[in-house]
This record gives C-alpha cells, sequence and structure tokens, in this order.
C-alpha cells in the first residue's frame, strides 16, 4: 500500500542547534503509528514541522514530506492552509490554550467547517452540534452557546477533537492529548480516538512519551532520542524483543522510575551512549546508521546486525 504520509530526512534547526536530524518515517492510509520519546526527543517538532507551525527561531534545515504526494514542507502559505485542519487535523495536549476563550464552542467549530467547506452559519452549526454528540458531549445544542472554560478539561479535548474532525481529515495528528487529564478521562479519550479511527478509516499518528499507551493503540512505533530515529517496529515485535539499548530503557522504566536525563544531541557518535548499559567504543566515535532488520524493523545501534 502507497504511503499516506512519507516523511524523507527531515531536520530541524534552532539557531545553530540541530534539533530533529534526518528523520524518516511513513504512515499508512488507516494505521495508528506511535512516536515515542522523552521530552526534547523532537517528536512533537516534527509534526509541527509538516504543518508549516514551526516556533519562531526554529526551522526546517533539509527533508521532504510528501503527503499524497505533495511536499508539505515545500508548499505555500495558501496551500498548506487548505490541507492543514482539512486534510490533516491536529489535537493538542493543552485543550485551552487551543480554544479562543472569547468564543462560544458552537462558533468556533462552524468557523472551521465554513473554512473548508462554505455553505450558511446554520448549516455550519448544525454540523458543529453533530461533531459534538459524536465525540460525546452531552446536550450538544446547549454547549454549543457556551465559552471554554464553562468545560471541564476532559470536555475541552473533546471539542478540540470535534474541531479537529469538522474538517474530515485523512490523518489525525494526536499529540500528547490525554497528558494533562486524570487517568480516568485519558482513558475515555484514547478510546474516543480509536473508536473514530475506526469509523472514519483515518490514519493516527499517536505523539508521546508513554510507551504503555501504545501497547494499547499503535500497530507500528517509532522510537525517538534526541533528535533522531532510533528504532523502528511493529508494535509486538518491540514489545517482545527490542532491539536499541534505549527501547530496552523505557521498556524496563515501565515498572520503576527511568533515571538519568536525555543527553544533548552530539556532533558525532550515538547521543545515548552516555546512559547505555551496552556502550562500547566505537558507540563515541560515529552515529550508527538505522539498519533495516527485516519484517517492518529498523534500529540505529552498533550492537544490532540484521
Amino acid at each position: 500500500m502507497s504511503p499516506l504520509l512519507a516523511i524523507n530526512g527531515l531536520s530541524i534547526g534552532f539557531g545553530r542547534t540541530q534539533i530533529v536530524d534526518n528523520l524518516s518515517l511513513c504512515v499508512a492510509p488507516g494505521e495508528a503509528l506511535g512516536i515515542v520519546g522523552e521530552s526534547g526527543s523532537g517528536k512533537s517538532l516534527s509534526m509541527l514541522a509538516l504543518l508549516q507551525l514551526l516556533p519562531a527561531g526554529a526551522a526546517v534545515t533539509a527533508g521532504r514530506a510528501l503527503f499524497d504526494g505533495a511536499d508539505l514542507l515545500a508548499l505555500k502559505r495558501r496551500d498548506i492552509a487548505d490541507i492543514r485542519g482539512r486534510r490533516i487535523g491536529i489535537v493538542s495536549q493543552d485543550p485551552l490554550s487551543a480554544l479562543n476563550p472569547v468564543l462560544t464552542i458552537g462558533r468556533q467549530i462552524a468557523e472551521v467547517v465554513r473554512r473548508h467547506f462554505g455553505g450558511s452559519r446554520a448549516s455550519a452549526l448544525r454540523k458543529a452540534e453533530a461533531l459534538l454528540a459524536q465525540v460525546g458531549v452531552p446536550d450538544p445544542p446547549m454547549r454549543l452557546k457556551q465559552y471554554p472554560h464553562e468545560f471541564s478539561g476532559g470536555m475541552r479535548q473533546r471539542v478540540t477533537i470535534a474541531m479537529a474532525l469538522a474538517g474530515e481529515p485523512e490523518l489525525l495528528i494526536a499529540d500528547e492529548p490525554t497528558t494533562a487529564l486524570d487517568v480516568t478521562v485519558q482513558a475515555e479519550i484514547v478510546s474516543l480516538i480509536k473508536r473514530l479511527q475506526r469509523e472514519r478509516g483515518m490514519a493516527v499518528i499517536w505523539v508521546t512519551h508513554d510507551l504503555a499507551l501504545l501497547a494499547r493503540i499503535a500497530d507500528r512505533v517509532a522510537v525517538m532520542y534526541a533528535g533522531r530515529l532510533v528504532e523502528e517496529a511493529p508494535i509486538e515485535p518491540l514489545f517482545a524483543a527490542p532491539r536499541h539499548p534505549y527501547t530496552k530503557a523505557l521498556l524496563d522504566s515501565l515498572a520503576r522510575k527511568p533515571g538519568g536525563r536525555m543527553a544533548a544531541p552530539s556532533p558525532s557518535g550515538c547521543p545515548f551512549a552516555g546512559r547505555c548499559p551496552e556502550v562500547m567504543a566505537r558507540c563515541a566515535e560515529a552515529m550508527p546508521p538505522l539498519a533495516g532488520l527485516g519484517e517492518g524493523r529498523r534500529a540505529a545501534c552498533w550492537q544490532v546486525r540484521p
């Protein structure tokens, strides 16, 4: 199957610092891809780059991101605006900051509908009401007239999911969508997105630091460390037999509090070398290539051989 999204050699710099280095990933239609890594690993920044939403000072320095044949990184502002929110939706970790505090929920969702499909305000509000019902917000007619501060954190996240779905996207980027929520609400939001993916046939990219979460929702997992992709594999083989030492450490940490801090990207050598229990002299001398291991697996480690 041809990929819906193919990222090739994506590199992102912040001034003279390389934040993301040579990231290559594919997402198939309808697939759930998990991207996991510690804070600062570059996973969220990579997703923002796809939508041309990088923060000031950050810039793409190399690479392509083909979405249905169009390079997202090279599109003009008008063209990326037609894709962003329409064919690619995004749900962020902070729903309150994603919503305008002075506009009603109904107006905000309706504006997304009209931006991408046109039509009257009345028809857009009817679709907004249907979207709220679809994501489990009770009493949609009343809720349309309310403001973000009148919703709980979990309900606000449901609203942002409704807004992300308003354009009927083929790809949904869920960037830490449950981080600010309590455990019970987290499970509800995860189940909601899984159901909507199944019903709509969307591809979903789950961005998270929680490897345990991906065990329940992802078809395939990409592991990032210090701006680099260090391992990629289908979910079951990854959990059964991780190949990169960092992935092994993440799995080990599920049962205990992880120690140490992520190393800064290094101009040479493996960035995980300072924390790796399997380190050898070669690891400090050159960055290992991302080697294909068969059966859809890749890992960047000198200890690993096909």
